[in-house]
């Protein structure tokens, strides 16, 4: 696929700001640019993700492991997180369709869920703090801890793109959405997705494994 190139030759020759565009080149679209981007990142998240549950499922066998109950919190933030995907779904969609005042409602409501999702696990984590279940001393607690604090830091920068959308939205009294929120919204659905399923991974592993069930799956595979 051909594309017009629009790089100024001024801009590697100073003497020339003027210079029309060089034959042949491209403006790089940074709509695909970031979406690149995402999907590289989302990569990478996915390696670091998957090895960690890979070493939660080898130290389960050792002796020192106690398994913790999941306290009853990690459902309700996991509604949330729901509605958060669902939520950024419809944002994304009224973007699409241009309907500026539906993308600011129910973009809002994914902040607002997202935001909800950490504050229920915070609780999650002062339940288990408050039993004794502590960073040291038990590996499930260890393990417990350090995945919901990393998917929490994954949130965290998912809210800062969220914050990014929103914004402009603030300013727009009209219903046509801005180009770059629109673009932005688009991003962030599909990270959000990605949360939502990684988490989804977490909670099952952490909830669901047990000694036997790793065991049978080992030795039978």
């Amino acid at each position: 696929m051909n594309m017009p190139l629009y790089f100024r030759a001024g801009d590697d020759e100073p003497g020339y700001p003027g210079a029309p565009p060089a034959f042949g080149s491209v403006r790089p679209d940074s709509s695909k640019i970031a979406s690149t981007a995402l999907w590289g990142f989302m990569g990478v998240a996915t390696s670091l993700f998957f090895l960690f549950i890979a070493s939660y499922l080898m130290r389960m066998q050792s002796a020192d492991w106690h398994a913790i109950a999941m306290p009853r919190q990690l459902w309700l933030s996991t509604a949330f997180l729901v509605g958060a995907s669902a939520s950024m779904h419809r944002a994304s969609s009224a973007a699409r369709n241009g309907r500026g005042k539906d993308v600011r409602k129910t973009l809002l409501a994914a902040g607002l869920f997202m935001i909800a999702f950490l504050f229920a696990q915070a609780w999650a984590w002062q339940v288990l703090l408050a039993g004794r279940v502590s960073i040291a001393g038990n590996p499930a607690g260890s393990y417990f801890y350090v995945l919901t604090a990393m998917h929490g830091l994954h949130v965290a920068g998912g809210l800062i793109a969220w914050l990014l959308a929103f914004r402009p939205l603030l300013r727009q009294d009209s219903n046509p959405v801005p180009t770059r929120s629109m673009s932005t919204v688009r991003l962030c659905e599909r990270y959000w997705h990605f949360l939502l399923a990684v988490w989804l991974a977490l909670f099952a592993t952490m909830s669901g494994l047990t000694n036997d069930v790793v065991r049978f799956v080992c030795y039978t595979t």
